[in-house]
Order: C-alpha cells, then sequence, then structure tokens
C-alpha cells in the first residue's frame, strides 16, 4: 500500500501515526511525502520524499499526477490549505490513474476556504455562529470584535479588536478581510473522520488548553452528546471525504455552542485524537484496504491530555 501526503512541512506526528497504524494492522506501507523544501522535517519519516512545483504553478496538478500513475499511489492526503481546492477540483482525474483523494466536494472545500460562506453554512444547518460582515464601515455586531482574512489559516492576520479605532486601522492592515463578533467562551477543535462516501466514522471533541499561532499546544479529550449530535447534522450535509476538523466556541454566558470554522483536512491537532484512540489512520488505511467501517462513538479516550513539544532532526 503506497499513500503520499503533500505539502507536509511539520506533521512528523501524522506520519509516525500511520506508520505505528500500519505496524499494528500489519499492512505493508509505504508513506511518500511531498514539499517544496526538502528541508521539511516530516520529510524525514517518509520512505519516499519528492520536490514538487509550487502549488501556484500550473505544473502543480500535472507532475502530481503523473507521479501518482507512476509510482502506483493508492491514497493522496492533503495537509495544508493551500492545495485543498485544486485537489478537489482535480479529484476525479487522480481516481482515473488509481488514486484517491481524500478530499471533500468542490463546494464544500470552496465554503470552508470562505470564512462569509462558512458563517452563512453553519447558520443554513441551524447551527450557532457569529455572522460576517466585510466592510468595517458597516460592522454593527458590538465589540470587542475579531477580525481575520476570508481565506486565512494558522490565525495569520487575525486579532480581537477592542474599538471602532482599532477596527479601522486593522482594516487597512488585514487582506480581504471579514469581522465577527468575538466570542467568549472555552474553545474546542472537533475531529472529524468520515469514509470515502461520507459516512462518520469518529467524532472527537477536544478542549484547546493552549495554543500557538492557531495550533494547539495542550488538548484535553471529551466526550460531549450535545456537539456530536451537532456535528452529525453537519456531516449529514457535507459528506466529508476523510479528515476534517470543526472549531467552535462554548459562550462563557449562554453555553451555546458557536462555529467559527471548517478545516477540510487533518488539523495539526489530529494526531492527538488518533493516540486516544479515534485512530483515524487505521480508519484510512483500513478503507483503502476495501474494509467496511462503521461509526465507532466516543472512542477516544475521555480526559485523556496531551502536551505537545518541539524536538530537532538533522536534515543533511
Amino acid at each position: 500500500m503506497k499513500i503520499l501526503f503533500t505539502c507536509v512541512g511539520r506533521r512528523v506526528e501524522l506520519m509516525q501515526a500511520f506508520r505505528r497504524a500500519a505496524d499494528e494492522l500489519k499492512f505493508p506501507l509505504e508513506i511518500y511525502g511531498t514539499d517544496m523544501d526538502m528541508t521539511a522535517p516530516a520529510l524525514l519519516f517518509c520512505d519516499r520524499k519528492c520536490q514538487v512545483p509550487p502549488i501556484r504553478s500550473e505544473e502543480y496538478i500535472p507532475y502530481l499526477l503523473d507521479f501518482c500513475e507512476k509510482e502506483g499511489i493508492d491514497g493522496l492526503i492533503p495537509t495544508i490549505d493551500t492545495d485543498l481546492m485544486l485537489l478537489a477540483i482535480n479529484k476525479n482525474r487522480f481516481t482515473a490513474v488509481g488514486t484517491k483523494v481524500f478530499i471533500s466536494a468542490v463546494d464544500k472545500v470552496s465554503l470552508c476556504r470562505d470564512k462569509r460562506y462558512t458563517a452563512d453554512y453553519f447558520l443554513s444547518l441551524g447551527l450557532e455562529s457569529p455572522r460576517p460582515c466585510d466592510r468595517y464601515k458597516e460592522y454593527n455586531g458590538g465589540f470587542p470584535a475579531f477580525i481575520k482574512p476570508r481565506d486565512g489559516s494558522s490565525s495569520i492576520f487575525a486579532y480581537r479588536v477592542d474599538t471602532p479605532e482599532d477596527l479601522r486601522e486593522y482594516a487597512r492592515r488585514v487582506p480581504d478581510y471579514v469581522i465577527q463578533p468575538f466570542i467568549k467562551g472555552t474553545e474546542y477543535t472537533v475531529d472529524i473522520f468520515c469514509d470515502y462516501e461520507g459516512n462518520p466514522v469518529y467524532i472527537t471533541p477536544r478542549i484547546r488548553l493552549a495554543v500557538r499561532s492557531g495550533e494547539v499546544l495542550k488538548t484535553r479529550i471529551v466526550h460531549d452528546p450535545d456537539i456530536e449530535r451537532e456535528m452529525k447534522i453537519l456531516i449529514d450535509d457535507f459528506k466529508p471525504c476523510g479528515a476534517i476538523t470543526v472549531q467552535m466556541i462554548r459562550e462563557e454566558k449562554s453555553g451555546k455552542n458557536v462555529y467559527i470554522e471548517i478545516n477540510p483536512r487533518y488539523g495539526g491537532g489530529a494526531p492527538l485524537s488518533i493516540l486516544a484512540g479515534a485512530d483515524s489512520a487505521k480508519a484510512l488505511l483500513r478503507i483503502l484496504n476495501r474494509e467496511e467501517l462503521s461509526y465507532q462513538p466516543d472512542a477516544a479516550e475521555e480526559d485523556a491530555v496531551y502536551s505537545r513539544f518541539d524536538q530537532s532532526v538533522r536534515v543533511n
């Protein structure tokens, strides 16, 4: 079995999760990784590494298609936001060369990549979400507020704003922004994994205890029937293919679950849900092995707390 991760960067934990899953399942597995920079640390944890053209290059998708066909890649797994839409648009072309791309439908990826549409989508499902505004002069949602790029990630150019004067200033700095009311409360990530047809396998809520640059440093697994019920509503319509993560806040005063964004890929902290028992790496390998999976509620160990750290690896 051969799987390819695109733009692996620092996703060492994810490579390790798939290696561990293959060993425990006794599946022979070759892990391939791509990146523009051959010093990316996660490449050191792949069996084969490949330097690819820039994502914005017209050569990117043809290069990947040719590589997948020549190497006989069974499954392709994206790890960052920037190539999600390209992979979704070209999913059928990869299927034609024998490679399953674990990416959701184009229309769903599109609404995830634009924060204006994401909020509207949550609301259309009957889920709470702060309404976005993309013109600071028209914003009337009160303060504090939150401003961020409509297609941003990793909390880049994302700021809390406390006054109209600050909002005017940040509106000059943040490219193509949206503004939403600031929600005070407990932050959660929900790691969701579905089979190739969009049927749920794992739903794992995690409290974000500490965060750096948008990625979790400390987390605690929780079993929360309300969150799981609401996520089944989303899954039923979204039909995720493989892994997605949903960000939400439980509002301090009302106790309502307020949904913020969807990332249609493995989140940075997803390996922590895998470690806790919601082993989506094993599930994905079993899907490629043509096995049928069923929903496994509360698979991750409740109250398991994980704290992450940095480690160095020599790359030359």
